[in-house]
């Protein structure tokens, strides 16, 4: 089984069902297969290779997902990013995973020039929206429109390309790195079709689930909304954001929608929604959660102002996509719990030593699953760091870099993260990265950042500055400049100014003092 065959299975069993409504239009799964097949095609006749990388940069849109699947049948590897990304980045992306093509919209076209300035590798360019009149962009080769890869010339089965089987790899999500520099979690196809088929066991999709996403398609959970619709032959509604709560809550109305997947954040939106009681959501049937663990009291704010729906509360990270979920039957039990291994995964929790844990003790959560990805990409060190072998030839365990302890009955509990890492709305954020950006600003000597609680985002980013003692700056103006050079989700929301920073022995900022004065 390979990720595409979820789409052409569906395109088979229902041809003129509905299987995509973004934008108010609407593909059945033989339109959305048709257009895949014949951007696979376009793409092998530019020279597309097997394991070749090709980038998508664009918002939730319905080419978006016709990209995905798309690049797939071509035998390539997708490259996701999220639309909000900065030039720098995307640059180092470009670099390390040695992209051979990009998907974008017209209105990248500025970001994109900074960003291919001096990348040799990349070749093509497919411009959705109106195919802007300037360049050159570093060594393209084509630079064609969007439309274009639908034409006569393009058409015919890619299966006539090149032929893939399901431990080739399927995608590399970039997520951040503890060095500020992002790192890409290689997944290989077989990876891809273990979590879906788990998830939506437990899930119990079936063929009638209409499922709104309104996560970016960058974002690993929002990712697998569509690859997880086709696998049961559903039909998803794909939004751009959660940015207008009202209109999502309409459109969920509208479309009879059964299934809501939702992070923390959105869930403390939707808790202060007092308008929710007037429409009618008795189509809902569940609805799911990630990220980070839902608090309680959204949990009971949730329960009240969805009466009958069924909430999942889970646990995940990119590396396995999905690890733990707590059986709906548990809520009121252990609502604090996000639950156990999801179906045919096993996890433990070791400590230091590699002994594992009965009830009560707090150490490291290690996966043993299909679902657990291959490893990073072009990091062979943190790869060995973090994917490590098993019992025996093959198998793999994930060693999470969480804590968490158990019950006596094995369910699972978060206690916090081994590392410094800041998880601000559904996303992870390396402090490094928002660090090297502050230090990149006139007048900033030395900044520190670490992640405080926040009950609408999981966790705020708070920033602690030395400046030069003559400068003037103000908080307004350190959160304007990273708005923009960091993605939205990384900028600051408190700014501390110091004097000085505390020092361990080496010489090094010490955030262990600054999370004691967090308390």
């Amino acid at each position: 089984m390979l990720v595409h065959n979820f789409l052409e299975n569906s395109a088979a069993r229902f041809p003129d069902k509905t299987a995509l409504i973004c934008d108010n239009k609407r593909l059945t799964y033989r339109q959305l297969n048709d257009s895949a097949d014949q951007l696979a095609a376009a793409l092998i006749a530019k020279g597309i290779k097997r394991q070749d990388r090709v980038v998508i940069f664009l918002e939730n849109s319905i080419e978006s997902v016709i990209s995905l699947y798309g690049i797939l049948k071509a035998g390539a590897i997708f490259v996701i990013l999220n639309p909000g990304m900065k030039a720098g980045k995307i640059n180092f992306i470009f670099k390390d995973s040695g992209a051979r093509a990009v998907i974008t919209h017209a209105v990248k076209e500025s970001i994109l020039k900074v960003a291919l300035s001096d990348v040799s590798e990349m070749e093509h360019i497919i411009w959705c929206g109106k195919s802007p009149a300037v360049g050159p962009f570093g060594e393209i080769k084509t630079s064609t429109t969007w439309d274009s890869q639908f034409s006569g010339a393009h058409t015919g089965s890619p299966r006539l390309g090149y032929k893939i089987i399901d431990i080739d790899l399927a995608t590399i999500i970039y997520t951040s790195g503890s060095t500020g520099e992002p790192k890409g979690v290689i997944s290989a196809h077989c990876n891809v079709v273990a979590a879906a088929t788990s998830i939506t066991t437990y899930l119990e999709n079936s063929a009638d689930d209409i499922v709104l996403n309104t996560l970016p398609l960058s974002f690993d959970y929002g990712l697998y909304q569509a690859f997880m619709v086709p696998l049961f032959g559903g039909t998803l509604v794909l939004e751009k954001s959660f940015v207008f709560p009202i209109k999502t809550i309409e459109l969920l109305v509208k479309e009879k929608v059964t299934g809501f997947p939702i992070v923390p954040t959105m869930a403390a939106i939707l808790s202060q929604m007092d308008s929710l009681p007037k429409f009618d959501l008795s189509s809902l049937r569940y609805i799911s959660n990630t990220a980070a663990a839902l608090h309680v009291s959204y949990i009971k704010k949730l329960q009240s102002q969805f009466p009958g729906v069924t909430i999942f509360s889970m646990y995940g990270l990119t590396e396995c996509k999905r690890t733990l979920y707590l059986p709906p039957e548990e809520l009121e039990r252990r609502p604090s719990s996000v639950g156990i291994a999801i179906p045919n995964e096993e996890v433990f929790i070791f400590d230091d030593q590699g002994k594992e844990l009965g009830p009560g003790g707090i150490g490291e959560l290690v996966v043993r699953g299909s679902n657990v990805m291959q490893g990073y990409w072009n990091r062979p060190e943190e790869t060995a760091k973090t994917f490590r072998p098993g019992r025996y030839r093959g198998e793999v365990f994930l060693y999470t870099g969480d804590l968490f302890k158990k019950d006596d009955e094995g369910f699972l509990y978060f206690v916090g993260r081994k590392d410094d890492m800041i998880k601000t709305k559904g996303e992870r954020v390396s402090p490094k990265e928002i660090e090297n950006c502050l230090c990149s600003m006139p007048g900033v000597v030395e900044a520190a950042v670490l992640g405080v609680p926040d009950d609408i985002l999981g966790q705020a980013v708070r920033a602690y500055i030395v400046t030069v003692k003559e400068t003037t700056l103000t908080s307004d103006q350190i959160m304007k400049y990273c708005s923009t050079h960091l993605e939205p989700f990384m900028v600051p929301k408190y700014v501390d100014f110091r004097e000085t920073l505390p020092k361990n022995p080496s010489g090094k900022i010490d955030k262990k003092v600054l999370k004691a004065e967090e308390g």
